[in-house]
Formats: C-alpha cells, structure tokens, sequence
C-alpha cells in the first residue's frame, strides 16, 4: 500500500513537513514524481476547473507549466486539523510574450491514512507584476 509519510494524524510539526515536501515537490514542475503525492482518485478544484485522478493531475500540470514559465512557488501554513491541512501560497511565472505574473491563494487539502491527499480546493487570483517587482527566485 502506498504511503506518503508524514502520516495524519498531523501535529504543527509534521503539518508543516508536508506542506515544505508540497513545495519543494511543485517547484520541480515534474508532473508524473508531484501526481504520487496524491490518491488514485483524488479530487481537486483549481480555480475553476475540476480534475479528478492522478492521470487527470499529471495532464493538468504539464498543460500549467507549458504556459506557466519560470515557475516559483512558496507555501505558508496556516491551519490544520488531524488529517486536514490549509495553506496560504504565493508563486510567479511568466508567459510566452515575457509578462510576469504573482498568483495568490488558498488551498484546503484532505489526506487519507496513508498520507495521499484526497481533496485539493485552491482559489487563485493572479496578478501582473514588472520583472523587477519579482520576490521569489
């Protein structure tokens, strides 16, 4: 059985663990290694659209990071429960016409015993920012 250790249920320690393993795991932009840290069948929202399923993930993020260029993320914790954990997130990218963006966000995320997330619901809103206002490098 597949497991993604820190396991719920989760203390402040281990909570903020696998958000930096989340992190770290994102800005590898590496669809296929990021898709295991989720169930078969998990479920997602991310901002309007809805995936389900690891396969669904993996597309998802290869088809992001054709678009989302230079890509850097950084997740802050914010709360968690025994097996829930909420983040606070903020990344930049740039798109094929040079423009540089900053998204920030929410992300509630659901783990079953094995420590896969079961449920990920992000709201994102993007901004336009100039190169030389970038934070995160």
């Amino acid at each position: 059985m597949e497991q993604k250790h820190p396991l719920p249920p989760f203390t402040l320690e281990t909570a903020k663990q696998k958000i930096q393993l989340a992190e770290d795991a994102w800005n590898s932009r590496n669809p296929e290694k990021i898709s295991l840290a989720y169930s078969i069948d998990s479920e997602w929202r991310n901002r309007s659209e809805f995936i389900n399923g690891r396969e669904a993930i993996q597309t998802f993020l290869s088809r992001k990071w054709e678009n989302e260029l230079d890509y850097k993320l950084k997740k802050e914790y914010w709360a968690h429960t025994d097996n829930r954990i909420a983040v606070r997130f903020e990344y930049e990218y740039r798109t094929a016409d040079g423009a540089w963006y900053r998204a920030y966000g929410n992300e509630n995320w659901e783990f079953d015993n094995n420590g896969l997330m079961t449920q990920r619901f992000a709201s994102i809103n993007d901004l336009r920012i100039e190169e030389k206002d970038r934070k995160l490098k």
